[in-house]
């Protein structure tokens, strides 16, 4: 029994000294300019910020739970990730026609429940997307192209 418990103990120490050693992997959570803006109307952009910003803009609002490894890991990973995939504070990177197709893409992704992603939206509650916020990303992603272009 006793060689039991100091097995226990070392088991322990190991996986908190684990554990502590992990937290010095420095995590990139920075926050470069945003160098424009996607067009969109107010409402639009208040949908946006609060569902998808902080995966997908210069915008993002880092919890706490970002700067405790592993799960700090995960978040930056995912936050450079969806930054890669689409980023509305560089929205003028791309091109017209890229443009187009981002717009495409986003309500598609949306009206197939893939963003936010489910399990983003637990941590996030007012990230989940009401049916009046599909519809107005709809009437967006649709009309975006055709506004846009009337402006250039």
């Amino acid at each position: 029994m006793k060689y039991s418990g100091i097995v226990t103990k070392r088991s322990i120490a190991g996986v908190v000294f684990v554990l502590l050693a992990i937290q010095l992997v420095p995590v990139d959570r920075t926050n470069p300019p945003v160098e424009s803006e996607v067009p969109a109307p107010a409402a639009v952009r208040s949908i946006l910020r609060r569902a998808c910003y902080d995966c997908h803009s210069n915008e993002t609002v880092w919890p706490w739970y970002s700067r405790i490894a592993p799960v700090s890991w995960l978040v930056a990973s995912d936050v450079h990730e969806g930054r890669a995939d689409m980023n509305f504070s560089t929205w003028n990177r791309r091109t017209r026609e890229e443009q187009l197709k981002a717009f495409d893409e986003c309500w598609e992704k949306v009206e197939q429940g893939d963003m936010p992603p489910l399990l983003y939206r637990p941590a996030h509650p007012a990230a989940r997307l009401t049916e009046a916020d599909r519809s107005a990303l709809r009437a967006w992603s649709q009309s975006a192209g055709s506004v846009d272009a009337k402006s250039h």
